[in-house]
């Protein structure tokens, strides 16, 4: 037994789940503030894949900003290659292919999270501009080969979508409209995983629910869409007991 249990150990550093096993022992949330990140840097917390993100001051208090009014259509982050292999390693040629094909999408990878599969992911936002869009997404199930899942808020729709990325390709899996979320003003968005099940809450009221045909699993992160500029703050993942 003593030999499984090493070998077990060595697999799961080699996945790259130390930072999980680390934040999910005993149930612990793992709270990102960027109280200790730097003004005018791309975030230590998290890496920039599509996009340009930021950290800024918001009064006292530092925040991460997707400043879409830099944004072209198919701009990746500076320094892509480096970036994906940190994530994926050899596979990283695989994750490049539909990152550039959904670089109409700014999104940002939690570093510290590798496989996210029950529990809740939340987040504050604040919708500063944005003409075409002001998108405000909690992405989850990340996969390797690049697609993902996200549910995202937007003050210029006052909607909240579940979105599929697959294959290249973006789907709507289910549509809440009616939501209220006024732009300059600061907003909580919640996502809750059991397996397939998926819950989106916005400023505390349950609005979506979805069962998926698969569960859960992959990397997290946020998420936004074309000329969005947003604030985000106190990105919370806790895991479930």
């Amino acid at each position: 037994m003593k030999t499984s249990k090493r070998s077990l150990t060595v697999a799961v550093a080699a996945a790259g789940l130390a930072a999980l096993l680390t934040y999910a022992h005993a149930g612990q949330p793992l709270k990102v503030d960027f109280s200790d990140e730097t003004v005018g840097a791309e975030p230590k917390s998290f890496v920039s894949v599509v996009g340009v993100w930021r950290i800024e001051n918001d009064g006292n208090n530092k925040v991460l900003v997707v400043d879409g009014r830099q944004w072209k259509e198919g701009q990746t982050a500076a320094g892509i290659a480096d970036k994906a292999r940190t994530l994926y390693g050899d596979r990283y040629a695989e994750f490049l292919d539909r990152v550039q094909a959904y670089a109409y999408f700014p999104y940002v990878v939690a570093k510290d999270v590798s496989d996210f599969r029950d529990g809740e992911i939340s987040v504050r936002f604040e919708g500063i501009s944005g003409r075409i869009d002001q998108g405000a997404g909690i992405l989850f199930n990340l996969m390797p080969n690049g697609d993902y899942l996200t549910v995202r808020a937007n003050p210029l729709e006052n909607n909240l979508v579940l979105w599929k990325f697959e294959k290249g390709k973006r789907s709507s899996v289910k549509w809440i409209r009616n939501t209220p979320t006024p732009t300059r003003q600061w907003h909580d968005l919640k996502v809750r995983i059991a397996g397939p099940k998926v819950a989106a809450y916005l400023d505390g009221k349950l609005y979506l629910e979805h069962t998926l045909t698969e569960p859960v699993s992959g990397r997290i992160g946020l998420w936004s869409k074309a000329d969005s500029h947003m604030y985000f703050d106190d990105f919370t993942v806790t895991p479930a007991d």
